[in-house]
């Protein structure tokens, strides 16, 4: 049972909420109808700065580029959390059709972000009015979509300039139903690597195939081996993807192309599944331009870590979750997709959970055109972030 100040005090933070609530509504479909990419995020860090210093938080700009970073001190305390959300949206167009549509073409916040920064900026009005003993510090990250802007701000001094004991974040997560929190201790997302690779021949007649190295019949070969690599080189029991996502090659139809291209990702949890991978990748292209008489030049980069969550406060993450009214439980397995705040929880103790927004069948999936952020979420968001700094400074 609580004491009845704690029942007061949560009593009167859900009031705060639900006043706060309409403007982070408001805000949020803002941040929607004018996104911004990746260390562009301009006019999202000057709303977020300005909202932060009408808290009277300490305010820093221009963290790792586009980064904010507001600080709210209370008591005497040397304990301290990091509560992490992003800002950027993806580059591609909004086809929604909603009220608060994206106006900006060619950008569109297909994957939540703007949901994210609403419910931190919440977190600190709440948070702004309580009594606690130690620091929080507002982490809001330009540049998560495959730019690494968790990185940028860590090689800021993000954690040598705002100490943090833990550093949290969370993802809105359309498969989970609203009201659900999931989370797991190591592996919650995957490492992502992107491979481009040139094929060259010399370009032809398509009437006269055997006066020039197909690049296309290699393009095609390779396509084909690449797609064997997982299954013949990675342990059953392990987990990793490699896809090709982009074929480019070829103008006309009795042309044989100089050059052809391929892009594609590989997805692994395990440090040494990346070794083995790239390695193969490479011997098996290597194996194809030999074999065709064309030159295949390969580009690897290991763009982001897997997001490993640490024991401790993976656990601290669910029991705030269930504090927050939610339905939590241990994730039963990882996911493919990617998130650079690994390269926070590289830093420093950490956790990543999933919330669930979903709103039944015709919920849209993450990075979808006409994805948009579930506005119910909102309050549960806000009420975990607030949860989690509760019980990391023990108040």
């Amino acid at each position: 049972m609580k004491p009845d100040g704690d029942d007061t005090m949560a009593t009167e933070s859900n009031a705060t909420l639900a006043e706060a609530l309409p403007a982070l509504v408001q805000l949020r479909r803002d941040l929607h109808s004018h996104p911004e990419l990746g260390f562009a995020e301009h006019r999202t860090a000057g709303i977020v700065a300005q909202a932060l210093r009408d808290l009277d938080l300490e305010v820093h700009t221009g963290v790792g580029g586009t980064g904010v970073v507001g600080v709210l001190r209370k008591g005497e305390g040397k304990r301290s959390v990091g509560l992490r959300a992003d800002m950027d949206a993806l580059p591609m167009d909004d086809c929604s059709g909603l009220p608060h549509a994206s106006t900006h073409a060619g950008a569109h916040h297909g994957c939540g972000h703007d949901g994210h920064t609403a419910m931190l900026l919440g977190a600190a009005r709440l948070l702004a009015g309580q009594d606690f003993d130690g620091t929080v510090n507002f982490i809001f990250q330009p540049a998560e979509e495959g730019l690494g802007g968790a990185r940028a701000m860590v090689q800021d001094g993000l954690f040598e300039r705002f100490p943090c004991d833990a550093v949290y974040a969370l993802h809105n997560w359309p498969t989970l139903p609203l009201g659900q929190a999931r989370t797991r201790p190591g592996a919650i997302m995957a490492a992502a690597d992107r491979f481009d690779i040139a094929i060259r021949g010399r370009g032809g007649h398509a009437a006269q195939p055997h006066t020039t190295p197909d690049a296309i019949l290699a393009a095609g070969q390779l396509v084909s081996q690449l797609h064997t690599l997982v299954s013949r080189r990675i342990d059953p029991a392990e987990s990793a993807v490699l896809s090709i996502t982009r074929i480019e090659g070829g103008q006309s139809h009795n042309v044989l192309p100089a050059e052809v291209r391929l892009t594609g990702t590989v997805r692994s949890f395990d440090p040494a599944a990346q070794d083995i991978l790239e390695a193969a990748l490479r011997q098996t292209a290597a194996g194809i331009a030999l074999g065709s008489g064309t030159d295949i030049e390969v580009r690897y980069d290991r763009y982001y870590p897997a997001t490993i969550n640490h024991a401790a406060e993976a656990g601290t993450a669910l029991a705030a979750a269930r504090d927050a009214g939610l339905d939590a439980a241990l994730a039963p397995a990882p996911a493919f997709t990617s998130e650079d705040f690994a390269f926070m929880l590289q830093a420093r103790p950490g956790a990543y959970l999933w919330l669930g927004q979903g709103r039944g069948a015709d919920e849209r999936p993450l990075h979808h055109p006409a994805y948009d952020f579930n506005d119910d979420a909102l309050p549960l968001g806000v009420r975990w972030l607030v949860a989690v700094a509760e019980r990391q400074l023990g108040s």
